[in-house]
């Protein structure tokens, strides 16, 4: 929990220093560091299941009887 914690953090800095240094605005720099992180894990979270569809169709391919 303690190198996800550290990820995140590190996800909020660096989404912050971006928006702060493009555009000069602590605002906009504060709702980057808010908006793109949670965004980033809604989109994690769907990235994810398919990955773990395709790894499920791979294993069940490995197994799979060669046809005759």
């Amino acid at each position: 929990m303690t190198k996800t914690f550290s990820f995140a953090m590190l996800h909020f800095t660096v989404a912050f220093l971006l928006g702060w240094l493009f555009t000069g605005s602590l605002l906009v720099g504060g709702a980057l560091a808010l908006v793109e992180p949670a965004c980033n894990t809604v989109v994690f979270h769907f990235h994810e299941k398919v990955w773990k569809r395709i790894e499920r169709r791979r294993a069940e391919r490995a197994v799979a009887p060669l046809p005759a």
